[in-house]
């Protein structure tokens, strides 16, 4: 009963103070109280939002309202990543939600496959079936080619031609790629080369010419092809490269134990002849002595004009016989009876030789190597030969010209120098410039991590000290009177309980003022303020002792 009093007293002078309040104080004490309620609202808002993470990204339409109506069956919130397209839902949700669309059959993809081709119709006419033929295939290119890691989507279109049975009225046929690439990515050369031999390869009859690439920039990329056999391609530049690099290798391995590992720099620049070819050379040499020389073929001819031997011998048989052996007797016989001596008469002898003898000839088929040096261009730079006297103090003097004579044929040795090739050389001293620029070790307060760190962490501390601010500013002034009148009702309370204690204890004894003396002034005040009270309302007097008698507290 006592506390229902107490509490029903101190509401009551609450109230009364909080009415002599003024308007100002009021609305600082509403507008302070309401900061706070907003301040722990949105700190423990701020404290349970989830975080996000990307379900799916580069959707298309149709897939990305069949997803979103999904995700609301589930009861599963979402959101869109500004800039990006993406997809989002609370990190601890996607591997389930994923799971969940891909019972459902989401996402479907932008393109289709040959598995267009598993559900076709009854009855369906060769045209359809034609075109859903070609649709599967640029499907599967566009698939293949998304595969590639800096392509972010890709779309193909393919021009087939009807096949013709006359072989002039024959088409190739070509196809269209655009691809969409993902934020700072390029396709080099190498990429771009695959991509068209991928698609040329994967349609009958179609040539790589036939082939168009374009980004989503409209750059025509399947362009670098063409220019590519005008001039050098990737594998010749980076071969003139490596040969480059092999000389310079060569001149600072045989000058750096010289002259130390920072005091050589050198360049040089390489003409090379990619040109391939091929020579056929027919070589006869001069005319060699006849004795020595090889019979081919011999001919002889012999003409004879005029008339034989006249008719002689004895007219009969024996003169028609045919003539016998030639012989040559050492006696000539006697000639027949009748017969004359008179020689042939030989008018006009003609003879004819013909020797054709073999001739030396060298035929030579001859291909030149690829890649063969024209010329070469070499450039050191050597610094200035340090010095260190007696006394330690180090200094740099320039080379001599027997020691810049000495490096030259040394660099000349090491990279083959051919004069009658052109080769240049060029050898100079200089003092190298060393002041190098040191790069400074970022602190640890400017690192990324720490930065984002400190961000977190000021914001919890941002709205610490709002907190704190509008409670000890704004909260606990407005608060104060109410809180002086609640100690005072409270002081008063205690006084007069004290009070009536004493006065149980002493009844029926004198009671004089001058044997009374308390301890401490607030007592004295306590008990004058009990005092008043009892003469006031006896009756709350009499309840209490009542309560006492009875053992009540």
């Amino acid at each position: 009963m006592a506390e229902q009093v107490n509490s029903a007293t101190i509401a009551g002078g609450a109230v009364s103070r909080f009415e002599q309040l003024s308007t100002q104080q009021k609305m600082g004490l509403g507008v302070g109280i309401a900061a706070l309620i907003a301040l722990i609202a949105g700190a423990w808002m701020w404290g349970q939002a989830p975080d996000y993470r990307v379900l799916y990204s580069n959707l298309s339409d149709r897939d990305g309202g069949a997803i979103i109506e999904s995700l609301q069956q589930l009861n599963i919130p979402y959101k869109f990543a500004e800039g990006g397209g993406a997809l989002m839902i609370p990190a601890n949700q996607v591997h389930e939600a994923r799971l969940k669309l891909a019972t459902q059959g989401l996402p479907k993809g932008g393109t289709v496959g040959f598995e267009l081709m598993e559900n076709q119709k009854f009855g369906i006419t060769q045209f359809a079936e034609q075109v859903n033929y070609q649709r599967a295939l640029e499907g599967e290119l566009a698939r293949s080619v998304q595969s590639i890691g800096a392509v972010a989507s890709a779309r193909v279109h393919l021009a087939i031609p009807k096949p013709s049975v006359f072989i002039k009225e024959q088409l190739k046929p070509s196809a269209s790629v655009v691809l969409t690439l993902h934020g700072g990515r390029l396709l080099d050369s190498a990429q771009v080369n695959a991509i068209v031999h991928l698609i040329s390869s994967s349609v009958p009859d179609m040539s790589a010419k036939n082939v168009t690439i374009v980004d989503q920039d409209g750059t025509l990329l399947s362009a670098i092809q063409d220019e590519i056999g005008i001039g050098l391609d990737t594998k010749q530049v980076k071969y003139v490269q490596q040969i480059e690099q092999n000389y310079i290798k060569r001149i600072e391995a045989i000058l750096t134990p010289l002259l130390g590992a920072d005091n050589v720099r050198a360049q040089v620049t390489a003409s090379i002849d990619f040109a391939r070819t091929e020579q056929t050379a027919e070589i006869y040499k001069p005319n060699q002595n006849p004795a020595d020389s090889s019979v081919r073929s011999q001919q002889n001819s012999e003409t004879l004009n005029g008339s034989g031997l006249n008719a002689s011998g004895v007219p009969g048989a024996l003169s028609n016989q045919p003539p016998v052996p030639a012989t040559a007797p050492i006696v000539a016989a006697p000639a027949a009876p009748g017969a004359t001596d008179t020689p042939a008469k030989l008018e006009n002898l003609h003879k004819e030789s013909t020797v054709n003898y073999e001739v030396d000839r060298t035929i030579s088929h001859t291909v030149l190597p690829v890649g063969m040096i024209k010329r070469l261009s070499v450039a050191v730079v050597v610094n200035n030969r340090k010095v260190t006297d007696p006394k330690g103090k180090v200094s740099f003097k320039p080379l001599t010209d027997a020691e810049k004579a000495q490096i030259d044929n040394l660099v000349k040795d090491a990279v083959g120098f051919d004069q009658n090739r052109g080769d240049s050389l060029n050898v100079q001293n200089a003092a190298f410039n060393d002041d190098k620029e040191v790069v400074a070790e970022v602190p640890l307060w400017q690192q990324p991590d720490m930065i984002e760190l400190a961000k977190q962490l000021a914001k919890y501390l941002m709205i610490a000290v709002v907190m704190l601010v509008v409670v000890f500013k704004i909260i606990k002034p407005a608060f104060r009177p109410l809180q002086s009148f609640r100690t005072e009702e409270t002081d008063h309370e205690a006084v007069a309980t004290g009070e009536l204690a004493a006065g149980a204890e002493g009844a029926g004894a004198d009671n004089e003022p001058g044997q009374y003396t308390p301890p401490i002034e607030p007592y004295e005040k306590n008990l004058n303020i009990a005092r008043q009270i009892t003469q006031q309302d006896p009756k709350i007097v009499a309840s209490v002792i009542r309560d006492w008698v009875n053992g009540n507290e």
